[in-house]
């Protein structure tokens, strides 16, 4: 696949900020939505900082070489709810938070560190293109049932939308998505997202007016609530700006209640869990990879990887109370528009940060409908779910032992085989990599025979 811009390459100054907004566009309902899953009064606006400053960090490390934006970790919702258990106060389970991510983080440091005197052909040889191409397409695949099942949601709580007009609108912002990537000219083809949400949203809107003007429920798609809620005290200038709530703040508060038993159950909830992620790491790097014709984990390394990543998250976590990870949603991004141009996701990062600031800005994202995005994230996924297989095409398929082991990956990653030891849960991607790991070392051995 051919690039219009190149990891080093520089769009014009307009373009740039068209691009870095779609980039945003793309990874911000993902990033924005695992505060308001945890809740406890964290931020989303707080997250997104989190997000930028982790990704600006992400890419020092990795010498700007790497075309990716982190944000939000799901991986860590179970542990980031175990800062909270047993009643703790708000400021010790925001104390708890950033102690968590400080932990992953040094789990990060410390194979970073092994990567670096050790090298990555271990890597190579445990997770050849048999493992990791089909654990990328299951990274989209594992994905399809949150497009499809986002598609059905309006985005008014206690309202029965008809699905069949959610679905029209997902369907609608999927299509225009569709045609400006293919048949569109010069910018238009490098910012689909963008029209294709504004498209969506558009469609949404005239259901929604129609709906209030007939007083017909199953026409109401659009909430306007997030636009109301600023104006709720009247107009002044929290209407236009206002600071997020970082977690660092609250969470210094809860020092005084800090204790070993605390700090324990915390390190149990949050270290399992980033050799998880790591693993998943590995296979979002080779995507990209894949999609920039440059071994990332080679130059700049894998190690450089792993420092931005986890010393990322910590600093996402500091801001905004969530550890951050490499998105698909950016991946896919870059693999659809072909602009792996770093300088658009540091623009992005550093408009993550100024915009969560705007409080406008905040309230549109928050009132785009749930079917509108997942319109959009049914291109997404599908690309990610599509490059994997791509990767699975240098694979001979013909050799049995070839064909068990992108079988068992397919079959546990797209059955969502998960497995929980108390407060740990390995995913069912990371469950679906270990077992492909495990099989082809088993079959390592057997004759290339067809």
């Amino acid at each position: 696949m051919k690039l219009v811009y190149d990891v080093n390459d520089k769009p014009k100054f307009w373009q740039l900020i068209i691009y870095a907004i779609q980039q945003l566009l793309a990874i911000m309902t993902a990033t924005l939505v695992v505060p308001m899953i945890i809740g406890h009064g964290m931020s989303s606006a707080a997250a997104l900082v989190g997000a930028g400053l982790g990704t600006l960090v992400y890419v020092l490390f990795t010498k700007k070489k790497s075309p990716v934006f982190l944000g939000s970790s799901f991986a860590f919702i179970g542990s980031m709810t175990a800062a909270f258990a047993g009643g703790v106060s708000m400021s010790l389970g925001y104390l708890g938070l950033i102690i968590g991510a400080i932990f992953a983080g040094l789990v990060y440091v410390v194979i970073a560190i092994i990567v670096k005197f050790a090298g990555v052909k271990w890597i190579n040889k445990i997770m050849p293109v048999v493992v990791i191409g089909p654990t990328v397409a299951i990274i989209g695949l594992s994905l399809a049932g949150n497009a499809v099942g986002d598609m059905l949601k309006g985005s008014i709580e206690g309202v029965a939308t008809s699905p069949l007009i959610t679905v029209l609108c997902g369907l609608i912002t999927l299509f225009i998505t569709i045609i400006c990537s293919t048949y569109g000219k010069k910018t238009i083809k490098l910012i689909p997202f963008i029209i294709g949400i504004l498209g969506g949203y558009a469609a949404c809107a005239i259901f929604t007016i129609i709906g209030y003007s007939a007083n017909i429920d199953a026409l109401k798609v659009l909430n306007v609530a997030p636009f109301m809620e600023l104006v709720k005290n009247g107009v002044n200038l929290s209407t236009f700006l206002s600071v997020p709530d970082f977690t660092i703040v609250t969470a210094l508060k809860g020092v005084g209640e800090l204790n070993p038993a605390y700090i324990g159950t915390i390190a149990v909830a949050y270290i399992p869990v980033a050799f998880v992620v790591f693993a998943e790491h590995i296979a979002d790097h080779k995507n990209i990879s894949s999609i920039i014709e440059t071994d990332l984990l080679e130059e700049p390394g894998l190690h450089r990887t792993l420092l931005g990543d986890g010393v990322g998250s910590i600093v996402g976590a500091v801001f905004g109370g969530c550890p951050n990870t490499t998105y698909g949603e950016s991946v896919g991004c870059v693999a659809i528009t072909r602009n792996a141009s770093v300088v658009t996701i540091i623009t992005a990062a550093v408009l993550a940060i100024l915009i969560a600031f705007i409080s406008p800005f905040i309230a549109f994202v928050n009132s785009i409908p749930s079917c509108v995005m997942g319109g959009v994230c049914m291109a997404l996924y599908g690309f990610i779910a599509v490059s994997g297989l791509k990767m699975v095409q240098q694979v001979n398929l013909n050799l049995n032992k070839n064909l068990f082991v992108v079988s068992v990956i397919l079959i546990a990653g797209i059955g969502g085989l998960t497995l929980t030891f108390g407060k740990i849960t390995i995913t069912s991607i990371a469950c679906a990599l270990i077992l492909g790991i495990i099989t082809n070392v088993i079959l390592s051995k057997a004759p290339n025979e067809e």
